[in-house]
């Protein structure tokens, strides 16, 4: 399994990593505006840009949006 973490990926691999799960037909982003019509793109800059991991920026999507905190 390979290393989705900022410490082991460039930021092109990164911007790759993204655009792979955002994509259609997978298990990415539908469209649905169920995120309040985010860009799911813009959502994840800062993992592009090496400044928060995947992890921590849907932790912060679910508690915003999932939880309604």
């Amino acid at each position: 399994m390979e290393s989705y973490l900022i410490k082991d990926t460039t930021r092109e691999q990164r911007e790759e990593i993204v655009r792979r799960s955002l994509s259609s037909g997978g298990d990415g982003c539908e469209g649905c505006s169920g995120c309040g019509g985010l860009d799911p793109f813009d959502l994840y800059q800062p993992y592009i840009d090496g400044k928060k991991e995947i992890a921590e920026i849907t932790r912060e999507f679910n508690a915003k949006y999932v939880h309604g905190r």
